[in-house]
Formats: structure tokens, C-alpha cells, sequence
């Protein structure tokens, strides 16, 4: 008796061909443009990678008062420039412990040099918690919550203090400076990127859709701003902000001028995607259709490169995040009480501070994993928007 041979079928009960190729050919011909740059996207590692650590940074900027362990401003004369705290698992007398510990902090002054000097008292174990009691905050300016007082690390006894990123010159805590500053640091390209993207798909669009008169206008102002050299105007534009103004409108005034010199790359590039657009057939089925100048451009003509558009979004992010420590490191920024990467990056200025204290350079070297974060996120996403290539 001959076995009787069966047909491979899918879900639906259809016949399956027995080569899996043109399946996955058909697949992609079948696939949404979304679908298509998210299949090749999540192909590149150091992208998906990069994504995990934006999620990681911003995360940790929403929840920046759950995340501290002392409140940033909190200053401690006892603990002047203190160096990075060592969490340990090993005790000498105790043994390992899978609960991780810091010793207890002694000071001691040279007499020669009259500076002081800190070394782990051993003598003294404080056991590092998770999920503890500590200061109160309102978290978004919420009222007052039962979960308002709770933080990701701290101590359950009195006295413990553990510095992960050591002190600045004033005792107050880097770490949780860190993660505070991070907030307004990531906050000022999210916002800045936000108004340039507004800015340069209007004009860029009005230049090469309409072209002519607006076309020369649009690209000579474009020229001219790019002339103009970049921290010069920068600086020119920053010291025009009154030294009285409130930081709120200090901080909203950085991200407005920021965006007024960030928007003409992007202009350019939509302008050249609608030089090649606004001739093809669905740009004048729209016009047939009476769609008016306004609705063929956001509603027509920018979906059909707008994933161009976001990777060019997010490799902008780090050159506003750039521009703003820049701005802050130099004084003519962000300030004071205002606490950003580049404010952070201020007691950082001379030789000395930062041979003597090198842990005040760790806000520089956050600001390169974010760019870096960011550079591999906008490569994999630009490499994504051509789904169709090999």
C-alpha cells in the first residue's frame, strides 16, 4: 500500500509550496512601507542597541527624583569633592554578600596642602537597598503620594551616603545631578528638534513646490544663515537674553533660538524631495481633485518621504543636545539654578579642577553615549527607509 503523500498547508488550510523563498518574496511584496523599514531596521544591531539606551535615558529622565538618592541642590561642606564611591561584595571579615555594601567615609586633611582627603572606613557597613524611603518629591508636580517618598537606591539606616559619581565643589551629589540634568538636557532637543522640523518642512516645502521668487528668497536666507559661523552666532543670539529673566523663559528662549538656526538643513533636504515630487502623477491627481496648495503638501507629498524625515529628525537631536552644552559650558546658556549637562560641565573649565577631580567630566561622557545613541539610532533608521534595497 503506497503511503499517501500530503501537501504542506498554512494556517488558512491553503496548499504551501514546498521552496520557502518565493513565500518570503511575497511576503515582502504584500509588506506596508512600515513593515518593510522595521524587518531591516531590527537587522541592525548597533541601532536596536542604541534604541534600548535612549529608552534607558529617557526613562530615567521622567523619573529623575525616583532614580536620585539625595536631592540635587542638597549640599554637604564634609564632603567637598569626595571621589567615587566603591559599592562592594567582598568583606575581608564577612565574607562575600550577595547584598551589595559601601563602607563608611573618614576625612582627613593634609596639613601641607590643607586638603582634604577621604578613605573608606571599614569599620563601618552600610548595606545598599532597593526600592527605599527617602526624601519626598512631587513627581511631576503631582500632589504629595504615599509613592512620592520611594527611590530606585538608598539606605534604610541612619547615616549611611554613598557618592556612585563623587561630589563637586559645593558636596552635592553628582550622580543625582546627573539624572536630574538629564531631563532638561534631553527635553531642550526633543523641543528644539520639534519647532526646526516645523520650520524647515514649511519653507523647505513653500521653496521647492512653488520655486520661482520663493524659491530664490527661501534659499538665499538658508545661505546666509549658514555663512554666519556657528558658535559666533550662537554666542551673539544667547547674549541677547536678558541676565533678570526667569530660568523657565531662559530655557524656552534657548530652545527657540537654537531651533531658528537648526531648521535649514532640513529645508533643504525636503526642497530636493519636492523638486522631484510635485511633478508626478498622484501630485496632479490631487490638483484635479481641487485639493488646495496646503493639503497636496502635508497631506501628499510629505508622507511620502517621511521616514527620511524621522531619520533625519533623530540625527539632529544630538547636534541641538550639542548646541545647548555648548552654550551652557560657555556661561551664555542655560543657568544657574537650572541644572543641565553643560551647567554640570562648568566646574569642569580648568586643568586643575579636572586633574584633581576627574569624576566632574562624567556629564561630558553621558553626552557622548546619548550622541553616540543617537548617531547609530538615525544610521539604522536611514539605512531602514530604503526598505527595498539589498
Amino acid at each position: 500500500m503506497v503511503a499517501e503523500q500530503r501537501v504542506p498547508q498554512d494556517r488558512a488550510g491553503e496548499p504551501q509550496g514546498t521552496d520557502s523563498e518565493p513565500l518570503g518574496e511575497e511576503k515582502i511584496y504584500v509588506a506596508s512601507q512600515w513593515q518593510l523599514m522595521w524587518w531591516r531596521f531590527r537587522k541592525h544591531k548597533p541601532a536596536m542597541i542604541a534604541v534600548v539606551a535612549i529608552i534607558i535615558l529617557y526613562g530615567v529622565a521622567i523619573f529623575a527624583e525616583f532614580f536620585s538618592m539625595v536631592e540635587p541642590e542638597q549640599t554637604n561642606v564634609t564632603r567637598i569633592l569626595t571621589s567615587p564611591t566603591r559599592i562592594h561584595f567582598y568583606d575581608p571579615e564577612k565574607g562575600f554578600s550577595l547584598r551589595p555594601f559601601v563602607y563608611g567615609i573618614e576625612r582627613d586633611r593634609d596639613p601641607v596642602t590643607l586638603r582634604y582627603s577621604y578613605a573608606e572606613d571599614r569599620a563601618v557597613i552600610y548595606p545598599l537597598r532597593f526600592f527605599v524611603r527617602g526624601f519626598e518629591y512631587k513627581l511631576w508636580g503631582l500632589r504629595r503620594a504615599s509613592l512620592q517618598s520611594l527611590h530606585f537606591m538608598g539606605f534604610d539606616v541612619q547615616g549611611g551616603e554613598a557618592y556612585l559619581f563623587g561630589t563637586d565643589r559645593l558636596g552635592r551629589d553628582v550622580y543625582s545631578r546627573i539624572v536630574h540634568s538629564a531631563r532638561i538636557s534631553l527635553s531642550i532637543g526633543i523641543v528644539g528638534v520639534f519647532l526646526s522640523l516645523i520650520l524647515g518642512i514649511l519653507l523647505g516645502g513653500m521653496s521647492g513646490y512653488f520655486g520661482g521668487w520663493v524659491d530664490l528668497l527661501i534659499q538665499r536666507v538658508i545661505e546666509f544663515i549658514r555663512s554666519i559661523p556657528t558658535i559666533p552666532l550662537w554666542m551673539a543670539l544667547a547674549a541677547a537674553v536678558p541676565q533678570d529673566w526667569p530660568p523657565q523663559r531662559v530655557y524656552f528662549s534657548i530652545t527657540i533660538l537654537l531651533s531658528l538656526i537648526a531648521w535649514t538643513g532640513l529645508a533643504r533636504v525636503v526642497r530636493g524631495r519636492f523638486l522631484s515630487l510635485r511633478e508626478e502623477d498622484f501630485v496632479m491627481a490631487a490638483r484635479l481633485a481641487g485639493s488646495n496648495e496646503l493639503r497636496i503638501i502635508l497631506r501628499h507629498m510629505v508622507p511620502s518621504f517621511l521616514s527620511h524625515i524621522i531619520a533625519s529628525i533623530t540625527l539632529s537631536i544630538p547636534r541641538m543636545i550639542l548646541s545647548e552644552t555648548s552654550l551652557s559650558f560657555l556661561g551664555l546658556g542655560l543657568r544657574p539654578p537650572v541644572i543641565s549637562w553643560g551647567v554640570m560641565l562648568r566646574d569642569a573649565q580648568n586643568v586643575q579642577a579636572v586633574s584633581l577631580s576627574p569624576w566632574l567630566l562624567l556629564p561630558g561622557l553621558i553626552i557622548v553615549i546619548t550622541v553616540l545613541a543617537f548617531n547609530f539610532m538615525g544610521d539604522g533608521l536611514r539605512d531602514a527607509a530604503d526598505p527595498y534595497a539589498r
